[in-house]
């Protein structure tokens, strides 16, 4: 057993963590069968967070993540800046094109969606807010990537990639020229890479017009409109620089 197993603390990180977008109920055996802990060691730490909140229980008996959780998440330093900044250029950017509008951060070599606008009329996505996906895998991602550390780059590209679409480009020579490409543009369209029924057009968002990159803005469409992806980049660009100049202003506030 790890140490961090085997402190409170570590238990409470494992219970926490069987909770997934695959797994957001469960029975106390199935969070026990999927953290490998003892079921009378998940029933006390299950009973020990349900008493902060941070789990409820259902009618059924089932567990799933409670609101105090997200509570304390939302209050995130890192994301609730650039949350708070980006939601109404985010609208503005919805308004102008009525499709899915998301905003990523990396972490690692993975990325998180932290924020999406969508309409009920947008094309169904398999990205979700709090749901992160390898770097590689996105369009947003790819961005990301682009402006990540060297370190970073070299260990997405030293590994096999997954092949999310027959569109998927996984050649590592290919995707360092895609890298550069977006480097060089600035902006990204990601033709059908994660799913078949997608496109997604996206820009790198900075703290300041010229600092470093924070996060990745996007607009994602459907595969049958892709013809409107070019006249998607104006929008998108003028959206990602304001937030970025927006950030530089707060950065420089409250320094």
């Amino acid at each position: 057993m790890s140490t961090t197993r085997s402190t409170a603390a570590g238990k409470v990180l494992e219970v926490l963590s069987a909770f997934d977008r695959e797994h957001p109920s469960q029975t106390l055996s199935e969070i026990a069968q999927r953290t490998g802990l003892a079921l009378s060691t998940t029933h006390r730490v299950v009973a020990e967070l349900a008493g902060w909140g941070i789990l409820e229980r259902a009618e059924d008996g089932s567990w799933h993540v409670g609101l105090r959780l997200w509570e304390i998440a939302s209050g995130c330093p890192r994301t609730q800046i650039l949350r708070d900044v980006a939601l109404p250029f985010m609208q503005d950017l919805y308004e102008v094109t009525h499709e899915n509008i998301q905003l990523a951060v990396r972490e690692g070599t993975e990325l998180v969606f932290v924020e999406r606008i969508a309409g009920h009329r947008s094309v169904e996505l398999l990205t979700m807010v709090g749901t992160r996906f390898p770097i590689a895998s996105t369009g947003m991602g790819r961005v990301l990537l682009a402006y990540a550390p060297q370190e970073i780059q070299e260990e997405v590209l030293d590994a096999p990639l997954r092949a999310w679409t027959p569109h998927t480009v996984v050649d590592p020579k290919a995707l360092r020229a895609q890298l550069d490409r977006i480097r060089r543009e600035h902006v990204f369209v990601s033709d059908r890479q994660l799913s078949e029924s997608t496109v997604a057009v996206a820009a790198p968002v900075r703290i300041g017009r010229a600092g470093p990159v924070s996060a990745a803005l996007g607009v994602v469409i459907t595969a049958q409109g892709a013809s409107r992806a070019r006249r998607l980049r104006e929008p998108l660009l003028r959206a990602a620089h304001g937030i970025s100049e927006e950030l530089g202003r707060r950065t420089r506030t409250t320094s």
